[in-house]
């Protein structure tokens, strides 16, 4: 597969892996409120959607938001690759997750409003949000590298 394609393709693989984890996290309680929690708060506070379409409806609509940013965070994954051709998927998935980290959550999602801060949040939830991150990145390095050999 074309190396965009795969990389894109591998972003929304590790949307929906990052999604279940998260999900799953919350309800055996490894996680504490993670961030796709926070961003359909946000959603709500923004534009008052859970008085339309209910919670269920603002979680689909911050889904759908999260598979569009992971397929274009996967976008990216190629020019990594070009500039780091010798890292391994996992370790420049890693470089890839706390960069991403830092720049949207640390950064923009305060200023934004959708999180509380780091620092506000505590070591436990920063870590947290670092580490999901992290998972995204890596899985979408994975699956991409993976789908792009499916074609030789």
């Amino acid at each position: 597969m074309e190396k965009h394609k795969a990389a894109i393709l591998g972003g929304l693989i590790a949307g929906v892996v990052t999604t279940a984890f998260m999900v799953a996290g919350r309800k055996t309680g490894l996680l504490t409120k993670t961030l796709d929690r926070d961003a359909v708060d946000w959603i709500d506070r923004t534009t008052g959607s859970r008085a339309v379409i209910g919670d269920a409806g603002t979680s689909a609509v911050e889904f759908v938001n999260h598979l569009g940013a992971s397929a274009a965070f996967g976008a990216v994954l190629p020019t990594l690759r070009e500039w780091a051709p010798n890292l391994s998927p996992v370790t420049l998935g890693t470089l890839y997750g706390t960069a991403l980290y830092a720049v949207n959550i640390a950064g923009i999602a305060p200023v934004l409003g959708i999180t509380e801060g780091e620092v506000a949040a505590g070591p436990r939830k920063a870590g947290e949000r670092w580490a999901v991150h992290v998972l995204q990145a890596v899985v979408t390095a994975l699956a991409a590298e993976r789908l792009e050999r499916q074609a030789d």
